[in-house]
C-alpha cells in the first residue's frame, strides 16, 4: 500500500510539473538528447524525452524525465522520476528515486538518502550507498487501488441517491405524482425539456462566468450541478419503478426502479447511458409538472352560479 500511495504520488508530481510549464532550460535541447540545468537557472528539470543530466555541483530541486535515462552527477533535494528509463546516481538523491519502467543504479559515489521505487532491484556498485529501502514497483498495485475507489463512488451514489429518493417521497409525494403524470402523457416535452437542462446548464454556467457579474451566478450553478443532476437521477429511478411495478406502494416502486439503475451502474458504459437517460428524463418530468403547476385554474365564479339558479325541470304533458 505505501508503494502504490507513494507511486501515486509521484504520478501527480509529473502530472503538475507539467502543467506548470517546463522552462527552456529544463526541456530538452534541439538536437532532443540532452536536458540539462544548473542551481542558478530553474529549480526543476523536467525532459519530456532524451537524457536528464545534472552535472557535478549543480543542484536542482526535482528532476522528472518521461522516456530517456536520467543521470545524477550533481545533488537532487526533492525526489527522481522516471517514467520509462533507467536512473544513473553518481551524486547525491536525498529523498526518494522512483524509475516506474528501468533500473536505478547507484554508482561507487553514488548516494540515495531515500528509499527506492522500481520494478527491477536497484543495483548498488562498490561504494554506493542506499540509506532506505527497495520498494518493487507494481502496476497491479495501481489497479486494485483504482477498483476501490470505483467501488466506493459507486456505493457512495447509491446512498446518496436513495436516501435522496426516500426524502423525496415523503417531502414532496404530490411533486413525485406530476412528474410521474407528466412523463405518462408528454413524454415528448419531458425528453425535451430534460436534455436541454441536462446538457444546456453546464453551457450557461461557464457562458455566465466569463463576466464579472455573472461569476458568482456561474460558480454557483457549476457547485449545483451535482444536487440537480442527482434530482433528475432520483426521479427517474422513481418514474422507472412506476412502469415497473405501478401498482406496488410509491416507496416500493422507487426502491424497484433504484435498484435496477444502480445495478446497471455496475456495467461501465450501459451505466453511464442509464445515468444520462434517468436524469434526462427525471429532470424533464419535473419541468413539465413544474409548468403545468403554474396554469391558472379557471372556475365559474359562485355569485355566477347562484344568479343561475337551479337547472329548469322537464314540462310535464
Amino acid at each position: 500500500m505505501r508503494s502504490a500511495i507513494r507511486t501515486v504520488l509521484a504520478l501527480v508530481a509529473v502530472l503538475l510539473l507539467g502543467l506548470a510549464g517546463v522552462p527552456p532550460a529544463a526541456a530538452q535541447d534541439e538536437g532532443g538528447d540532452t536536458g540539462a540545468v544548473t542551481d542558478e537557472e530553474v529549480d526543476n528539470l523536467v525532459v519530456l524525452t532524451g537524457r536528464a543530466v545534472v552535472a557535478e555541483g549543480d543542484t536542482v530541486d526535482a528532476v522528472v524525465i518521461a522516456d530517456g535515462p536520467a543521470v545524477i552527477d550533481g545533488t537532487v533535494r526533492d525526489g527522481i522520476v522516471a517514467l520509462n528509463g533507467d536512473v544513473v546516481v553518481r551524486g547525491t538523491a536525498r529523498d526518494d528515486v522512483v524509475a516506474f519502467d528501468g533500473r536505478v543504479v547507484i554508482s561507487g559515489t553514488g548516494h540515495v538518502e531515500g528509499d527506492v521505487v522500481s520494478r527491477h532491484r536497484p543495483v548498488t556498485q562498490s561504494g554506493g550507498q542506499l540509506d532506505g529501502s527497495w520498494e518493487r514497483f507494481n502496476p497491479g498495485a495501481l489497479r486494485g487501488a483504482g477498483i476501490v475507489g470505483w467501488l466506493a463512488l459507486w456505493v457512495a451514489v447509491s446512498v446518496s441517491t436513495l436516501v435522496l429518493g426516500l426524502l423525496l417521497l415523503w417531502l414532496a409525494p404530490r411533486v413525485a405524482a406530476a412528474a410521474d403524470a407528466a412523463a405518462g402523457d408528454a413524454i415528448g416535452p419531458v425528453i425535451g425539456w430534460g436534455l436541454l437542462l441536462t446538457i444546456g446548464l453546464p453551457i450557461v454556467a461557464v457562458l455566465a462566468m466569463v463576466t464579472l457579474v455573472g461569476l458568482p451566478l456561474g460558480l454557483g450553478l457549476l457547485l449545483a450541478l451535482g444536487l440537480i443532476y442527482g434530482i433528475g437521477y432520483t426521479v427517474g429511478a422513481w418514474l422507472l419503478g412506476r412502469r415497473v411495478a405501478r401498482r406496488a406502494h410509491p416507496m416500493v416502486a422507487f426502491l424497484a426502479g433504484w435498484a435496477i439503475l444502480r445495478v446497471l451502474a455496475l456495467v461501465p458504459v450501459l451505466g453511464a447511458i442509464a445515468w444520462f437517460v434517468a436524469t434526462v428524463v427525471g429532470l424533464g418530468a419535473l419541468a413539465v409538472a413544474g409548468h403545468r403547476s403554474r396554469r391558472p385554474v379557471v372556475e365559474e365564479p359562485v355569485a355566477a352560479r347562484a344568479m343561475a339558479g337551479p337547472p329548469p325541470t322537464p314540462a310535464t304533458p
